[in-house]
């Protein structure tokens, strides 16, 4: 519990989970190489891992264009 409220001065917790030991944590895009490196020098962290999401495109046009995705005639209903 300790530990989850020194993550708390780094952004906004938005899940932790004590049986599994880990947190996911939200910060600014523009300050997260200096945050990741603050937090991976704690002592009770092991390795903290960056979201994919930011480079995900939401409207999946790529797919679209690679063939990988075909919309069926049952979608568009």
């Amino acid at each position: 519990m300790r530990m989850i409220r020194q993550l708390r001065r780094f952004g906004k917790i938005e899940y932790s989970s004590t049986k599994m030991h880990y947190v996911i944590l939200y910060v600014n895009q523009d300050q997260i190489d200096d945050i990741k490196e603050r937090i991976n020098k704690l002592k009770f962290v092991k390795r903290v891992q960056l979201s994919h999401r930011p480079d995900v495109d939401p409207t999946m046009s790529d797919l679209n264009a690679a063939g990988i995705y075909h919309k069926l005639d049952e979608d568009e209903n």
